[in-house]
């Protein structure tokens, strides 16, 4: 592991107190200090015509900022601007300062698709920090296998996928799905499920993957409801009474985006509070983020099985906190998505440095292997399938909307997106 750490402490709340503190650093996250860009002519860094000068490198950053994801992926805008940041600080990669071009998916697959043509085709972008959904994720894939882009994908997922052209800073479904319900059936007892999910790819093949697990591999257990409902939507009173009158152990709810609000809210105002834990809610997809727009109040003693949460105390996690704080406001917060996405343009530059060259193929086979063990969240690892060994957290939502860490696995969870028996 290196011993070098990720630059987060900042020097004051402004900008350009940051900037100048941060630039008084004496440590490179990877390279010596020193590092000027006359040491790696763009010729030779550079052979396939990307936004790459003798002074700069030009990334794209692809998130929605309206729309109904917009509550969950802001969060990942502030985060990869943060590293950024930091990064062309400390001098930049290969001497190069990072520009960026922020382009909006506005919550929209199709979107998301133009966008990532532009992004790589007009815009010659070296790499792109983005997506939040599996619909949008799977929208722009085929346009990075065509035009061999490099995406740095942040969000926890489904798992079935594994694409030479991304990187997922998230974790699959062995990470979290599963690991997630065998916490439940073995801490808490559950027996019985209901599967809950916003109407596209991720939460249905999640619950897909969520079902076989609870069917097959945890005895005794099964599913007693399975209801999806579409983006956007408000009205939850009715499923709410399924579940009332089939009184399972755990709803197991997969609702994304500004759907979170209206659900919690009318969950706690029809009786069910998590606190009792009767029934128990497990979610896997409502982070701080989406804590914000919900209220602590509405979702106080529900569980979230995920890899970070903001109240981790370790030295990494206390420095990014305070400097995420220190650019974007005291009272924002962090959630797992948007850690994750903290890591993708620190782990593009330990790749494109490792690789000496800004080239797409060469930037992919050094990126394999790359450890990062000054990450917010811990140590992490590239694992050769283009996902990261991580560890496993279940928190507990508080009334202040942040969890308490209430379990975490004492080693690195191997990442394995087609795990068998699942697909």
């Amino acid at each position: 592991m290196s011993d070098k750490k990720i630059p987060a402490k900042m020097a004051g709340p402004s900008r350009r107190a940051f900037m100048a503190g941060t630039a008084a650093m004496t440590a490179s996250l990877f390279l010596p200090k020193g590092l000027r860009a006359a040491d790696f002519p763009t010729a030779e860094v550079n052979t396939t015509g990307l936004a790459v000068t003798d002074d700069t490198v030009t990334i794209g950053i692809l998130h929605s900022v309206t729309g109904t994801m917009a509550i969950s992926e802001t969060g990942s805008v502030q985060a990869e601007k943060l590293a950024i940041d930091q990064i062309n600080a400390q001098g930049g990669i290969l001497g190069r300062k990072i520009e960026y071009i922020q382009e909006d998916g506005a919550s929209d697959w199709p979107t998301f698709a133009e966008k990532a043509r532009k992004l790589l085709v007009n815009d010659k972008v070296a790499s792109v920090m983005g997506c939040w959904t599996s619909a949008s994720r799977k929208a722009v894939l085929p346009v990075f296998e065509q035009h061999n882009g490099f995406l740095y994908y942040p969000t926890f997922y489904e798992g079935l996928e594994q694409s030479p052209n991304v990187i997922y800073t998230g974790q699959e479904a062995t990470q979290q799905i599963i690991a997630g319900l065998d916490w439940v059936s073995e801490t808490k007892g559950a027996k019985t499920f209901y599967l809950l999910g916003s109407d596209y790819i991720w939460p249905r093949t999640s619950n897909k993957i969520a079902r076989k697990h609870i069917e097959n591999f945890l005895e005794g257990s099964k599913v007693v409801g399975e209801e999806y409902y579409p983006l956007g939507h408000t009205q939850f009173n009715s499923v709410i009474n399924k579940i009332r009158l089939r009184k399972p152990d755990v709803i197991y709810a997969i609702v994304v985006g500004g759907s979170n609000v209206a659900f919690y809210k009318q969950l706690k105002a029809a009786g069910i509070d998590p606190t009792g834990e009767s029934p128990l809610v497990l979610t896997i997809s409502v982070t701080e983020d989406e804590i914000r727009g919900i209220g602590g109040e509405n979702i106080e003693g529900t569980y979230a099985c995920m890899k970070y949460f903001q109240s981790l105390q370790n030295d990494n996690n206390l420095e990014f906190v305070k400097a995420f704080k220190e650019m974007w406001g005291e009272d924002i917060v962090i959630g797992d998505v948007t850690q994750a996405a903290y890591l993708g343009p620190w782990l593009w530059k330990a790749a494109v440095e490792k690789a000496g060259s800004f080239d797409i193929n060469k930037v992919r086979e050094a990126q394999i292997g790359v450890e990062l063990d000054s990450a917010p969240e811990g140590y992490v690892k590239v694992h050769e399938n283009h996902h990261l060994w991580s560890k496993t957290r279940v928190g507990r939502a508080q009334a202040d909307g942040q969890y308490e860490v209430v379990f975490e696995t004492a080693e690195l969870v191997e990442p394995d997106p087609f795990p068998e028996g699942y697909q």
